[in-house]
C-alpha cells in the first residue's frame, strides 16, 4: 500500500530530563536524540515501518541540517518530495524535553510559520498509486488542494487534528476520517460535543478524538462511543499522536474505523514504552 503524508517536517531535538529548567537554570541531560519530525513526517515513518510505501510532501529547504532531516528519512524508507528545494534558511527546528516518570513531553517549534507554499510547487500527479493521504494542516493551501483532488479519486482523506490552524476548514471539508487531539477545536468550540458537531457540520463522517491513556470518543455515521486504549508504562509520550495517525492509515485500508482506531492504538502504546521518536522501531513485533 502507499500513502501520502502532507504537511510538516522539522528537526527534533529530544532530551530527556529528570525535570524542567528552572529560570536561568542549566541541566545536563540524561540522554539525548535527533530526528526527523513532524505530524505528517513520523506518521509516514510509521507507515514505513508497517510495510508499506510513504511519501511526504513538506517544506525541508537546502541549509546544511536539511541533509540530516533526509538521511533519517532514507533511513526509514521514506521518499519526500520537499516544495521549497532551493530554500537556504534551516528547516523548522523543535526542540523537546521529556520527563520521568510519565514520558510527558514540553516542545518549542516555529513549525511551519514561515513556510507557507502555494499549490503550484506540488509535483506532477502527486496522487499517482496513492491508496490514502493524511494531511496535517501545517501546509494549509497545498494541504487543500491535495484533498480536494484525493476525493476527486475516491482516495481515502485522513486529517490529523492536532490542534486548530487557521485555514483547515478547507481541508475539512475534504475529510474522511479526522482523528484530533483534545486540544483540537475548531472556532467557537470549547468541548468535544461541540468538536463532534462542527465536524458533522462539515460532512466527516468518521470521527475520533484521542484524550492520551483515556478512551478514544468516536462519531462513525451516526453512531457513537468510547474505545479503551492499552495500558502501558509510558516512558515517552512525544509523537504518540503522530505515530497513532500512521498506523491508523495502515489499518483504515484493511479493517473497520473502530477497528482500526484499536489497531492503532496498540501500535503508538509500544512507542510510548521507549525514549525518541525512532528507536520503538528497532525491535518492533507486528500488531
Amino acid at each position: 500500500m502507499q500513502g501520502l503524508f502532507v504537511g510538516l517536517t522539522t528537526l527534533d531535538f529530544i532530551y530527556l530530563t529528570e525535570r524542567l529548567p528552572q529560570t536561568d537554570e542549566k541541566l545536563v541531560a540524561a540522554d539525548y536524540t535527533i530526528a526527523a519530525g513532524g505530524p505528517a513526517t513520523n506518521a509516514a515513518v510509521t507507515f514505513a515501518s508497517l510495510g508499506n510505501t510513504a511519501r511526504t510532501i513538506s517544506a525541508v529547504g537546502s541549509h546544511p541540517m536539511a541533509s540530516i532531516v533526509r538521511s533519517d528519512l532514507e533511513t526509514y524508507g521514506v521518499v519526500s518530495f520537499d516544495l521549497d528545494p532551493d530554500r537556504p534558511d534551516p528547516p523548522p527546528v523543535s526542540s523537546i524535553l521529556v520527563t520521568p516518570p510519565t514520558g510527558a513531553r514540553s516542545a518549542i517549534s516555529i513549525n511551519a510559520t514561515k513556510s507557507q507554499l502555494p499549490c503550484d510547487r506540488l509535483p506532477e500527479n502527486p496522487l499517482q498509486q496513492i491508496d490514502v493521504v493524511l494531511i496535517d494542516g501545517h501546509q494549509t493551501i497545498v494541504g487543500a488542494e491535495v484533498a480536494k483532488q484525493a476525493i476527486a479519486r475516491q482516495i481515502p482523506v485522513v486529517v490529523d487534528g492536532g490542534s486548530w490552524k487557521p485555514g483547515f476548514e478547507d481541508i475539512l471539508q475534504y475529510a474522511d476520517y479526522v482523528v484530533a487531539s483534545a486540544n483540537f477545536f475548531p472556532p467557537s468550540c470549547t468541548s468535544p460535543s461541540q468538536v463532534f458537531s462542527y465536524l458533522q457540520g462539515l460532512g466527516v463522517p468518521h470521527v475520533a478524538i484521542t484524550h492520551g491513556e483515556n478512551p478514544i470518543v468516536y462519531w462513525s455515521r451516526g453512531t457513537s462511543g468510547k474505545l479503551a486504549v492499552p495500558s502501558v508504562r509510558a516512558i515517552d509520550t512525544l509523537g504518540a499522536g503522530d505515530i497513532f495517525h500512521g498506523a491508523f492509515c495502515h489499518f483504515i485500508l484493511q479493517e473497520s474505523f473502530v477497528e482500526a482506531l484499536a489497531s492503532a492504538s496498540k501500535v503508538a502504546a509500544q512507542a510510548c514504552q521507549s525514549f525518541g521518536t525512532r528507536s520503538w522501531l528497532k525491535g518492533r513485533s507486528q500488531c
